[in-house]
């Protein structure tokens, strides 16, 4: 994300209030603001591509995938960023409408003015939130990935993905997401070819139930990246690398 420093000491009362109303976005750590200037095409289509890859992994679950325009806040470091992409499954950050406070995954990606912030200052405050469990920072113009995973023993451990490889659920772990009604649309899930088929079988009597895999989300794109087994080339889709 890219920042311009700025300005002058100001409660997070009064950021908030100010946040709303005002043309361009800022960061806000310990009383200083920080406009945000705009991103350029390849950081805005790779934030967009991860965006939709998590928004139809998480759907139908409870967690939720946000993108750029919603905040985090640190309470321990008093700051709120706007990461490119994050994802929460904290029923309470739901009642949240300006901010949230729990993400379990957030994603930056890098431009030449932010790299230095988002492996430095940034990643420090992000690692203050309790309920974080993974930190992805995204390179704009090649195929490369750094994955830093929160372990049992609340360390961060890097997993670097590089070109030709996959993400695996290993590196993007999520609880399970599967429910009858898409909280976040208020619109029953329709059921997909997967689980009629499965229905028509069982009342047939043609198959056992245990013999069908156990997954009434999986449609289109949903199927494709149920486990989340997606290329490299998904994240960086209509991106021109340097």
């Amino acid at each position: 994300m890219t920042t311009t420093a700025e300005s002058s000491k100001l409660s997070a009362d009064n950021y908030l209030a100010g946040e709303e109303t005002s043309p361009t976005k800022h960061q806000f750590i310990a009383g200083e603001v920080f406009a945000m200037a705009g991103a350029g095409e390849a950081q805005v289509t790779v934030a967009g591509n991860l965006f939709t890859l998590l928004r139809n992994y998480v759907r139908g679950g409870p967690c939720r995938a946000y993108i750029a325009d919603m905040k985090v806040r640190i309470e321990k470091a008093n700051a709120f960023y706007y990461p490119d992409v994050f994802v929460t499954c904290d029923l309470a950050d739901r009642r949240e409408n300006l901010f949230k406070r729990n993400p379990i995954l957030v994603v930056e990606v890098l431009s030449d003015s932010t790299a230095a912030l988002d492996r430095g200052a940034k990643f420090a405050h992000y690692r203050l939130l309790d309920s974080l469990r993974k930190y992805v920072l995204v390179e704009r113009e090649r195929q490369f990935v750094d994955v830093f995973r929160r372990d049992a023993q609340g360390k961060w451990v890097l997993n670097p993905i590089a070109e030709g490889e996959e993400v695996y659920p290993s590196h993007m772990d999520f609880p399970p997401r599967c429910t009858p009604l898409a909280p976040d649309s208020r619109v029953a899930t329709p059921p997909n070819r997967l689980a009629i088929t499965r229905r028509r079988a069982l009342l047939s009597g043609t198959i056992d139930a245990p013999r069908l895999p156990q997954n009434p989300c999986a449609t289109g794109m949903e199927l494709a990246c149920v486990d989340f087994h997606c290329p490299m080339t998904a994240v960086y889709e209509d991106v021109e690398l340097g």
